[in-house]
């Protein structure tokens, strides 16, 4: 039969097909009474999955009582791939009740599907799996395991696995080198690249992004610079996902000049070099710049992907001025991109932070696709405008849909709590985000929470929770119990916190003319003057306060 079919067979090694042209090669399977083959359903099934046809995917599975391991792999990576993470979860449960043991590839997938779902107890169980199947020095699982570990900011369990295996191979030791970027460990990052030459493994492209991604504070420059010329001395620089990161590098340790000499020394940029650049001048406040070069990357006809878009919009929110998102909302209309939910999202947010809620909600209401970033996005924007009730009921909406929610949901939930004062149900919330959800507090949750407290006169129990963190506290947190003691006039507590500040971070003249404040406050002027000459005597600045009139169309 094979030997019949050469056309149909030279059709479906094709690495994509359109949908249309997917249901005809699918209807001519059938009727050569081929359907029950597993090679044939999984080439189908897979361009099934690249239309995001699932339904049509799935139907195909379920008709197919022939399956092989490799129909299974896809129709779990058609689900992880469309995000439907419980699906492709459950499906691989039902894999394991048959006769057909999971393979590499398998375990790569749902690994994958975990860090994605940011699940890390299904991530250590599947895990487990891994290594009863024997594949826990494979190559194949090492690697998704490592990028998963560092995906969850799990450093010490990837760094477990990665040293586990005797002999990595080039993926894996990118794999590493990028996780220790992706986790802020630049200095192991270096180390282990320094080790990968010494054992004779000569790194490629992805092992440079991967160190690059990692410097990201402005006093790392000078190891930025260093990192760039032996990407110039090895001929790296000119792959366009080794000059987007150092774009982005440069663009993190605000020495944009450097960004756009990087991005000007190629002739003819790609997208991917037009977005880091864009996204680099966003990121350091030059949302005007990031707007500027989007309309000329868009003039020049290069595609702009949702990624881009959802940044684009986010430089519009920060500079709360509504003309350039509305013409951004009005490119994405004309484009067929509104469907898409990153950026759906983003207009949410560009919207809320704009001043304009009820537009961010109508944007919400037309979304026939929506993720928890959605909800995310439309609980953080109802909160800013003391819409309190509104946000809660959008929470227990999106959990009633079955959406997990995530660091962002609690954070754009204690945000809301701060806003309208709601110290109790701040508290509830706290709570039941680290106990109900098992999701570790992180920085910003300490900080909304030592404001709650703060801004409610309970200063002491804001400072007595900072004590209780494991970890020394954070220059934002011990920031926001400073702001409430300027707001109560505290100057005993504001004298502690401002000490701590001042050995953190020395340089910000902000933290110091607060305090000075207070000292006003309480008529302390010869502290005050003291406060203000040792200001002067250091050149520390504080960055002035502007404010704007928009007049027409300026």
């Amino acid at each position: 039969m094979l030997l019949q079919c050469p056309k149909l067979l030279f059709e479906l090694s094709k690495i994509h097909q359109t949908l249309p042209r997917t249901k005809k090669l699918h209807a001519l399977i059938i009727r050569n009474h081929l359907s029950d083959d597993p090679f044939y359903a999984t080439r189908i099934l897979r361009f099934y999955a690249i239309n995001s046809d699932l339904c049509s995917a799935r139907n195909l599975f379920d008709e197919t009582s022939h399956r092989s391991v490799y129909l299974w792999n896809s129709v779990i990576r058609a689900y992880a791939g469309e995000h439907q993470f419980y699906d492709a979860l459950s499906l691989f449960a039902k894999m394991l009740r048959t006769e057909i043991r999971p393979d590499s590839f398998t375990f790569a997938c749902v690994v994958r599907a975990c860090a994605e779902n940011y699940d890390p107890d299904r991530l250590r169980v599947v895990h487990g799996g891994v290594v009863v199947s024997g594949l826990g020095f494979d190559l194949v699982c090492s690697s998704a395991l490592v990028t998963a570990y560092s995906k969850l900011s799990m450093a010490d369990e990837a760094s477990r696995v990665f040293y586990g295996v005797e002999e990595p191979d080039l993926v894996l030791w990118n794999a590493m080198a990028s996780g220790y970027g992706n986790c802020g460990f630049w200095d192991k990052g270096l180390r282990l690249f320094s080790a990968m030459r010494s054992m004779g493994e000569q790194p490629d492209s992805y092992t440079m992004v991967g160190l690059i991604s990692g410097l990201a504070d402005p006093g790392l420059l000078g190891i930025g610079k260093g990192v760039h010329c032996f990407c110039l001395k090895s001929s790296f620089d000119c792959h366009s996902h080794v000059g987007s990161a150092l774009v982005s590098m440069y663009s993190r340790c605000h020495c944009l000049s450097s960004a756009y000499g990087v991005f000007s020394s190629l002739s003819q940029p790609d997208c991917v070099m037009w977005s880091a650049l864009i996204t680099g001048l966003s990121k350091s406040g030059e949302y005007e710049k990031a707007l500027l070069f989007f309309r000329k990357m868009n003039m020049e006809g290069n595609k702009v992907d949702p990624i881009l878009i959802a940044c684009v919009l986010a430089a519009s929110s920060q500079s709360a001025i509504l003309g350039p998102g509305n013409e951004i909302h009005g490119y994405v209309l004309r484009r067929g991109l509104e469907s898409e939910v990153m950026i759906s999202s983003a207009l949410i947010d560009m919207y809320s932070k704009c001043g304009f809620v009820n537009l961010g909600v109508m944007v919400f209401e037309s979304m026939r696709n929506r993720s928890i970033v959605s909800y995310n996005s439309m609980i953080l924007g109802l909160g800013i405008h003391g819409l309190a009730s509104q946000a809660f009921k959008m929470f227990e909406e999106a959990l009633k849909k079955g959406y997990r929610p995530d660091e962002s949901t609690f954070s754009a939930l204690l945000c809301t709590c701060c806003h309208a004062g709601l110290v109790k149900d701040g508290q509830e919330i706290f709570r039941r985000m680290i106990e109900e959800f098992h999701i570790q507090a992180r920085t910003e949750h300490y900080v909304h929470m030592v404001k709650l407290l703060g801004m409610a006169g309970e200063l002491q129990k804001a400072y007595d929770l900072i004590l209780s963190l494991q970890q020394p506290a954070d220059s934002g947190i011990w920031g926001a119990l400073l702001s409430c003691c300027d707001f109560h006039g505290n100057s005993e507590l504001a004298e502690i916190v401002a000490q701590q500040l001042f050995e953190n971070k020395p340089e910000k003249g902000a933290y110091k003319v607060m305090l000075s404040n207070i000292y006003a406050g309480d008529e302390r002027w010869d502290d005050v003057k003291k406060l203000r000459d040792n200001v002067q005597e250091a050149g520390i600045k504080k960055m002035p306060g502007l404010s704007w009139i928009g007049v027409g169309r300026n």
